[in-house]
């Protein structure tokens, strides 16, 4: 039985039109398209090279996990899955970007959208710093080329042998 599982899946070949590709791999699938721009970044702090460790707990309720890293102030408060105080510190203080300790993504409130850490020039040395905090070395960082094309699997049609 599983020699003609083996053998009927051989058989198979997947040829992916571009629509095919956005509906299995674009934004119909969950799959977030990260920002490489945005206009909110005036206002972070001056500051990002001198920022609180990963482990440090919400400022208001301590919770020791889910947290984020303003970047305007860089207060440490909790996700919106746990106290939501990072969020109400936006609605109360309009800083709208922040650092997620748990994934390191940078998320701007205002845009109500992730923010490429990476390719955004201003957040990379508080993107470098947080990860060298977490992990104890440096990220490796990828161009912008690069995650054009890792990002998306290879299209090819499998040669035939």
């Amino acid at each position: 039985m599983a020699d003609q599982a083996g053998s009927s899946s051989s058989h198979l070949e997947t040829h992916l039109e571009e629509d095919d590709y956005d509906l299995i791999y674009g934004a119909e699938s969950g799959w977030v398209e990260a920002k490489t721009h945005c206009d909110h970044l005036a206002s972070l702090s001056s500051d990002l090279a001198h920022i609180p460790i990963p482990d440090t707990p919400c400022n208001r309720c301590q919770h020791p996990s889910e947290n984020w890293v303003c970047l305007c102030c860089k207060v440490v408060l909790c996700s919106r899955f746990v106290n939501k105080h990072m969020l109400e510190h936006y609605k109360q203080t309009t800083h709208s970007v922040a650092l997620s300790y748990s994934d390191l993504s940078v998320w701007c409130f205002a845009c109500d959208s992730y923010l490429d850490a990476q390719l955004i020039q201003q957040l990379r040395p508080v993107h470098e710093t947080a990860y060298i905090l977490k992990f104890g070395e440096a990220p490796p960082f990828r161009s912008v080329e690069s995650s054009r094309t890792e990002d998306k699997p290879s299209m090819d049609k499998p040669s035939s042998s």
